[in-house]
């Protein structure tokens, strides 16, 4: 059993539910948030692992504006790469286990059935590559566990400034009732939505297992945004004058996978429970509210 967890991006979405998961299982948890530490500055990364001594350090933070990173990849280079390596390198000097949280925008999106543990990566934009970097940077040091998620949504969302993509949805959905304009969302881009008191609980069950290595954490089950956006209204019992809409008509900075969707086979072969009906978590998620 982990006696002493260090999280990084405490005040996420996904680190919440770490600090609550982790506390749960009777570990002694000391959360750090953006306004605690300066990830960027590897002294303060060292201090604070230094300082806790724990046996296990958790890094749910991320430079994740991916339209911003074209104009700010030095940017999101420090907290996604840089930030992981000067945390790889302090937890094996302190002797801790590392768990780095990773993205499905390591993949190009170029096929279409799920992509695998094993699958080669193809980084599209600045904010991908640098997701990548942080993965190698977290394995180049010691033993790490890689986590790569997608499209993460949970009860630590309604807290967040960015929100997520259920957020979102609510809020377009509220403004259409002033505007009177359709709501346009992508049908041509494929991804895993992934609820986030899951993922924790899964890590939690990876770390106490002294698993290693990339593993994908994803929901698994394959929607478009579109179609998600249609169980969220569903959900959310709103009548939405929604249309589906093709990427061409959102040009933005960087580009996305048109499919990446995850599927967890390390998971799988280790019989740990997949995550639930997407639409009954939305449910959950809005009941919550």
């Amino acid at each position: 059993m982990t006696k002493s967890v260090l999280i990084f991006g405490a005040a996420g979405q996904l680190g919440v539910e770490l600090v609550r998961e982790f506390t749960a299982r009777r570990a002694q948890v000391h959360p750090f948030t953006r306004r605690q530490i300066d990830l960027t500055d590897g002294a303060q990364v060292q201090r604070a692992i230094e300082q806790t001594q724990p046996d296990l350090v958790l890094n749910a933070a991320a430079y994740n504006m991916v339209d911003l990173a074209e104009q700010d990849p030095a940017g999101a280079y420090a907290v996604n790469a840089l930030a992981v390596r000067s945390m790889a390198v302090a937890c094996r000097q302190f002797d801790a286990k590392f768990v780095h949280f990773s993205t499905d925008y390591v993949f190009d999106g170029q096929r279409r059935v799920p992509y695998t543990e094993n699958d080669p990566t193809h980084p599209l934009g600045a904010y991908a590559v640098s997701k990548l970097a942080g993965e190698l940077y977290a394995q180049a040091y010691l033993d790490a566990l890689v986590i790569r998620t997608a499209v993460v949504f949970g009860p630590g969302g309604r807290a967040t400034p960015r929100g997520n993509f259920v957020e979102t949805m609510l809020k377009k959905a509220e403004e259409q009732k002033t505007t009177g304009k359709p709501l346009l969302v992508v049908n041509d881009q494929t991804a895993s939505p992934t609820y986030a008191p899951w993922l924790a609980a899964r890590t939690a069950d990876l770390v106490d297992l002294g698993q290693t290595g990339v593993f994908h954490g994803g929901g698994e089950q394959a929607v478009t945004f579109y179609d998600y956006a249609q169980l969220i209204f569903r959900a959310a019992k709103l009548e939405v004058n929604l249309q589906p809409a093709d990427e061409r008509q959102f040009r933005t900075p960087a580009r996305r996978p048109k499919y990446s969707v995850l599927r967890n086979e390390r998971m799988r072969a280790l019989g740990l429970a997949p995550m639930p009906n997407l639409e009954n978590l939305i449910t959950e998620y809005l009941q919550g509210q």
